[in-house]
């Protein structure tokens, strides 16, 4: 490695906020607080650039360490990691806007008083390619699909709504918007894979035209890797006209998509199209097996996480018993059987008539009293679930990720959980853990309810709180 003064003039660069030690970073005597402002003579604006032009046997590093700019090169060994975390993805600019004026958009939905970052209409194709953020594509500049060639941008994650370019259009409140088709198959003959969504309104994208957008999007695999169908959120701050999908229309769009689901199976080895869990709630039928999933690509857009939470703990049922079966009997020296010698350890008398509240919200709760049910079964430990409103956003909106602590400290006050131990569900809170979506901690919400809080989300999670003392 050689250390020597940079000529000055470069970008602004990508702030470091942690080192790994043992990598080529670390080697490099990079630090904590310096600023990277380029690699191999490339400019960076954003960690995509960093990785891609770092990824060179030779590299060479511009970094600022306060006032002065050093030329940092190293050899990388083959596989070696890079070692930085940036305190943001993007050097350049400030994340992308949406250019869209969806009516159903669900950030226009969306009361007063959150955090800042929740009101932020993003439309980024750099978070779609480094997080797996939903992006239309209508605000692209040429430069932009250069760049997605150039460094092979994939997968992407692309809302589509529907294929037809005049109800796409009316959709996204553009009168300009491109034509979405044109652009995935764009994307298509460079390789570049595509995760699309459908997010259906009752009336408007459904029937014929959820019809005709799949079967647009169905030919394009294996481009396009995934087709989830979503319905609209809905809460009470809604436009005029949009409303939620009642039962009877779960249970049609779900007769509707399971041809294709079938036909897709058959012919690719593959389902291809996902209705989200919601649906299946709502229609009351139970949600496919795992292997229908695919390898589950569109968990974080709410496909499949009832059906792993359920495969979770139907393995983690199958141990508890297994092993209660192996130790049944006592050993040759008369010892209790070990799991009583492992229960008697974590429960004492007064922790086992302690009881378990288990929050979450409205839709997961028929799928959370049973599991809990089953749970209370083999401890005798009290657990009840409780379902919390979701009054702040209201409308249709039940799903656990978007509960406040304002509505649960006012389903929850009032001594009502006294003496048991709550469990939140970890999507409440952001992606640090530290704070809910209307600014409060786990130890605020603590202090006003009077109980010991607890984050748990899996059905380990719930059941390690469920038979261990304490915290």
């Amino acid at each position: 490695m050689r250390v020597r003064e940079a000529m000055p003039g470069y970008g602004d660069g990508g702030y470091v906020r942690h080192v790994e030690p043992h990598s080529l970073a670390a080697r490099m005597n990079i630090q904590a607080g310096d600023i990277v402002v380029s690699v191999n003579g490339h400019p960076l604006r954003d960690v995509i650039d960093f990785n891609y032009y770092a990824s060179e046997p030779h590299v060479e590093m511009v970094v600022r360490r306060g006032t002065v700019t050093l030329t940092l090169t190293a050899e990388r060994v083959f596989g070696e990691p890079l070692g930085i975390t940036f305190a943001h993805p993007t050097f350049d600019t400030d994340i992308r806007r949406c250019v869209n004026r969806c009516e159903f958009c669900f950030v226009d939905q969306s009361p007063r008083g959150m955090r800042h970052a929740l009101y932020i209409r993003d439309d980024d194709y750099r978070y779609s390619f480094l997080f797996g953020q939903f992006v239309t594509l209508t605000n692209l500049a040429e430069e932009d699909w250069q760049r997605i060639e150039e460094q092979h941008l994939s997968p992407l994650y692309v809302s589509v709504h529907a294929t037809e370019v005049d109800l796409r259009r009316r959709l996204l409140g553009k009168a300009d918007a491109p034509d979405v088709l044109a652009q995935l198959r764009w994307l298509a003959e460079r390789h570049i894979e595509i995760h699309t969504q459908l997010v259906l309104i009752p009336g408007l994208n459904d029937a014929a035209h959820l019809e005709r957008s799949l079967t647009d999007l169905v030919a394009l695999y294996p481009a396009v890797r995934s087709i989830a169908v979503v319905p609209v959120g809905v809460t009470r701050y809604h436009a005029p006209g949009l409303r939620p999908y009642c039962h009877e229309e779960a249970v049609q769009l779900l007769e509707q998509v399971q041809p294709w689901r079938a036909r897709c199976r058959q012919q690719f080895g593959v389902t291809l199209v996902y209705p989200s869990d919601e649906w299946y709630l709502l229609a009351r039928r139970p949600v496919p097996p795992a292997a229908e999933y695919d390898g589950f690509v569109q968990l974080e857009n709410g496909v499949g996480i009832v059906r792993q939470f359920l495969d979770e703990w139907k393995r983690l049922k199958w141990r508890i018993r297994r092993e209660r079966h192996q130790t049944a009997q006592p050993d040759e020296r008369g010892a209790a059987p070990i799991e009583e010698q492992r229960a008697g350890a974590m429960l004492d008398e007064r922790q086992a008539r302690a009881g378990i509240a288990v929050v979450c919200g409205q839709m997961a709760a028929p799928i959370l009293q049973k599991v809990c049910a089953e749970m209370e079964a083999l401890t005798g430990r009290p657990i009840t679930v409780y379902p919390i409103v979701n009054n702040w956003y209201g409308g249709n909106v039940a799903v656990s990720g978007l509960l406040t602590s304002r509505d649960v400290l006012e389903q929850l006050g009032g001594g009502k959980v006294r003496g048991q131990t709550v469990l939140l569900p970890r999507v409440m809170f952001d992606s640090t853990g530290h704070v809910t979506l209307d600014n409060l901690s786990i130890e605020e919400i603590e202090h006003a309810l009077g109980v010991p809080v607890i984050m748990a989300q899996s059905p380990g999670e719930i059941w390690k709180n469920v038979v261990v003392t304490g915290r």
